[in-house]
């Protein structure tokens, strides 16, 4: 069938689709005897659509499958999503803002029964996205973190922890959010820069500094640093008498490495109910603990006349009662400081000491290799002892900083959307309240009262890669414990743990960590073999690109239907390196278009020449033939290596250049003037296969144009290319530095159609026409002695008669830029070398400076070097 005369891919990617996933390819088959390939699908949060970073790591995923499935493999690319707890929660409480009504309002099983609505058609538009990525995924076994199946597993693991003493209820300190009523991770708080004030007050003897004086009406400890030498008269548990806000206070004097003696005076109070170390001082310490902010962010009665107002209200009028009392020293109206934001709600963050659920990491049990370690110890371990492998290997250093100072996990939430504590509470016959922890409820409901809290959604999504492959009919089988579960779950047992978790940088510390702590714990083994971290997708000028400024987004859901899946996903892997961030714009994502419609083009001229009548009999039968076979096996070979070390652009790059230059402009050029059309259908047929992965839609596209008998997803790879001459290749490397350097002379020097003069050599007498035809010469000639400007980058002594003066008259003029352009170099030189321009104008200007100075000097070398030539 001919190709249309452009590839328009709107008009093919979704039928393609439909071909893939009616094939059945893309389901795993945990019976086969084939060496099997498992990935678990980070699993997008149900809170809208994909974006960008998604389509990253979809294309990256879908790479990996599909070369696992070229080369043989079993392969499970298991999908699923995330029911986003904290996100999801705030999206719906905004919708219910809206209506003038709140949560409490509707109830918690209304305010339930909309969120499902809501998530149920986020969750069908995610799946509809990740189609139209191409992503190869297997439906089949897609999962969603509020599964029946998962939330056993959740409800499991509390209980096992609990039993184990891992998981215990307490007062510590949390994020607390008072917009949304809930504590939240520190993976979702966000730190903003703010201006602000900061206030010197006299306590006592000492001068403290603060930009929180709301914070300040508990305050009866002084902390200083033990070695600090100012206040060395002063003895740890010395007391004295300060006039404060309502009036005297006793404070007692606190030693503690803590402080940081050059900060303002190094000296501090401390509030140790709204500040993480100022709760961990007094932890130290055994101090006392008094709570001044409400869980509104409303001052508490210790506040005395400023009872109720919230904090922003308080703070001025605090401050100017102080004033009054002459305890205010100085105010600094230009502070910077960051500001604790929740990423999800966005409401400032407000530390609190709160009764809740947390997770022991530093408390040992026997682990499944019989010795007794902390969850913490383990998580190190797997990564010393090289269980796991963190690709790049940089981010180690991230990974041991995070878990080397982890403390205590807060999983629970004030929320109603997730998986509730499995935790209920019953009044007892004697007075005090009973506890019942259990992955099923009590028998008797109406006597208990679950707890209303929720988990931390990181706490279900650490358990992605093993309880997504539980079997979901055993799983309702309650009779059998967890392990039973997992031992008769065929998934579980084939492809776990997995060969590898693919993820951003940026969420190392907040999901891989945590799968590694739950999966160790409960199954005995690491969740995954290698961790291969990509970066962000950034603005063009280096920008994050933010919903609160829509102009800095490149939306997925805008670029496919204008220029196609695969200049998208080629887009976003040209020029990614792992653990590196990337510039993403539309110059790039057209680039990668050129390279489809090349790719098309190509097909569209090589399937005309193919007809019924076509030699069947493949054979090498010009040097070019041998030539591009050598082509062809380096190209396989480089991108078997580079895939296999997870180096996707120089893959792709390798691809590029073998399908645009190699190919496209040499042999197909070539075969021309001499053809082998059977070579050209073989050629065709691999570089599809070695595209595919990278580019599955036009690769498809044309794959089932050219009337091959099955989907090219089904395709293998060839164990090697048929047999080439390698000393006919190298003669053809011969001939084509002759051609591109008289394309290039003939070109700079304006001469065109020159004669090429040669005194010895049969391959040039051979190829004359080649040589006439590709180098775009007047004619070629044997002579005795040759004249006019030397063909340098050949073995063989040719000549084009291109008059000498004309190469005189080029030198001249190259001279002329080189002075210019030293000029050029030499102010640049300048400018970065000014101490002045460095620290006063702006980073994105010394940086464009920088690259401007690197360009000016390339050019230059350029110039010098081609002097060099006609010299």
């Amino acid at each position: 069938m001919d190709l249309p005369k452009a590839y328009i891919a709107n008009q093919y990617e979704e039928d393609i689709y439909k071909l893939w996933e009616a094939s059945g390819l893309f389901t795993a088959h945990p019976e086969s005897n084939k060496e099997h390939f498992s990935i678990s699908m980070p699993p997008p949060n149900e809170t809208g659509t994909l974006h960008i970073g998604h389509a990253l790591f979809i294309t990256l995923q879908d790479i990996m499958a599909r070369r696992a499935r070229q080369e043989g493999k079993d392969v499970l690319w298991l999908p699923g999503t995330d029911h986003a707890a904290i996100a999801t929660n705030a999206i719906i409480e905004k919708k219910l803002e809206d209506e003038g009504i709140t949560k409490h309002d509707i109830g918690r099983e209304e305010f339930l029964k909309r969120t499902r609505e809501f998530v149920g058609n986020s969750r069908d538009i995610i799946n509809s996205q990740l189609r139209a990525m191409g992503a190869s995924c297997d439906w089949s076994r897609a999962r969603y973190t509020l599964d029946d199946a998962l939330n056993r597993s959740v409800n499991e693991v509390f209980v096992m922890m609990y039993e184990d003493g891992l998981i215990y209820r307490g007062h510590r300190i949390v994020n607390w959010d008072p917009k949304l009523e809930t504590n939240v991770s520190d993976e979702e708080v966000d730190y903003v820069e703010e201006k602000g004030k900061f206030y010197t007050f006299k306590y006592g003897p000492f001068e403290i500094g603060t930009s929180r004086p709301e914070t300040k009406f508990g305050d009866k400890y002084v902390v200083m640093h033990p070695d600090d030498k100012r206040y060395k008269q002063y003895k740890h548990g010395d007391t004295f008498e300060a006039e404060w806000i309502n009036g005297k206070v006793q404070a007692t004097v606190i030693k503690d490495e803590s402080v940081d003696p050059k900060f303002g005076t190094g000296v501090m109070t401390i509030t140790p109910w709204h500040d993480q170390t100022d709760f961990y001082i007094a932890e130290r310490h055994n101090l006392d603990k008094e709570q001044i902010i409400d869980f509104k962010g409303n001052l508490l009665p210790i506040a005395g006349e400023f009872t109720g107002l919230n904090i922003e209200e308080a703070r001025p009028k605090i401050v100017e009662k102080l004033a009054k009392k002459g305890l205010l020293i100085s105010t600094d109206d230009n502070y910077m400081h960051n500001v604790a934001i929740n990423s999800r709600g966005k409401g400032k963050i407000e530390p609190q000491i709160r009764l809740q659920w947390f997770v022991d990491v530093n408390k040992p049990v026997v682990n499944w290799q019989g010795s007794k370690k902390s969850l913490k110890e383990v998580m190190q371990s797997v990564i010393r002892q090289g269980d796991i492998e963190i690709i790049p290997k940089r981010f180690e250093k991230n990974y041991f900083h995070w878990v080397d100072n982890l403390r205590d996990w807060c999983i629970s939430r004030q929320i109603w959307w997730g998986h509730q504590v499995p935790v209920w509470y019953k009044q007892g016959k004697n007075g005090k309240k009973e506890t019942y922890v259990g992955v099923m409820p009590p028998k008797d409901t109406t006597e208990w009262e679950q707890d209303p809290d929720t988990l931390d959604t990181w706490f279900s999504s650490a358990l992605w890669t093993w309880s997504t492959l539980i079997d979901s009919e055993v799983a309702k089988d309650f009779s059998l414990s967890l392990k039973e579960v997992l031992d008769k779950s065929v998934d579980y047992k084939t492809y776990h743990p997995t060969t590898i978790m693919e993820t951003g940088w940026d969420i190392l510390t907040f999901w891989v960590t945590k799968m590694i702590l739950a999966t160790t714990y409960v199954t005995g083994e690491v969740p995954f073999k290698k961790v291969y971290l990509h970066g962000l997708v950034r603005t063009v000028e280096g920008k994050k690109m933010s919903k609160s400024s829509p102009e800095t987004i490149i939306d997925p859901l805008e670029v496919i239907p204008e220029y196609g899946t695969d200049s998208l996903r080629l887009a976003l892997i040209q020029g990614m390196t792992a653990g590196n961030d990337q510039r993403l714009g539309k110059t790039k994502i057209i680039t990668n278009r050129n390279f489809c419609n090349k790719l098309w083009n190509m097909s569209r001229y090589i399937n005309g020449l193919v007809d019924e009548n076509t030699s069947i009999n493949l054979e090498t039968k010009t040097l070019s033939d041998n030539w591009i076979l050598s082509k062809l096996q380096q190209t396989q070979d480089v991108i078997e290596r580079d895939l296999n070390n997870f180096h996707f652009t120089e893959a792709y790059e390798k691809l590029y250049h073998f399908i645009w230059n190699d190919f496209a402009d040499w042999y197909i050029e070539s075969s021309k003037i001499q053809p082998n059309v059977p070579m050209l259908k073989y050629l065709l047929r691999q570089s599809l296969i070695l595209t595919h992965p990278f580019a599955p839609f036009v690769t498809e596209a044309i794959w089932q144009s050219i009337g091959e008998d099955k989907t090219l997803l089904a395709s293998k790879l060839l164990d090697g290319v048929i047999s080439f001459d390698e000393n006919s290749a190298k003669d053809f490397s011969e001939l084509k530095n002759i051609i591109s350097e008289s394309r290039y002379l003939q070109k700079i020097l304006e001469s065109p159609n020159p004669t090429l003069l040669f005194t010895d050599g049969d391959l040039i007498t051979k190829n004359k026409e080649l040589l006439i035809k590709l180098a775009n010469l007047g004619s070629v000639k044997q002579v005795e002695k040759g004249i006019g400007i030397k063909i340098t980058n050949s073995k063989i002594n040719s000549w084009l008669d291109i008059p000498e003066d004309k190469a005189k008259d080029y030198t001249k003029e190259l001279k002329g830029k080189v002075s210019n352009q030293e000029k050029i170099v030499e102010q640049l030189e300048v400018k970065l070398e000014n101490k002045n321009y460095i620290e006063n104008a702006p980073a994105s200007i010394v940086d464009q400076t920088r690259e401007l100075l690197k360009e000016a000097t390339a050019k230059l070398d350029l110039y010098r070097e081609e002097i060099k030539r006609f010299n």
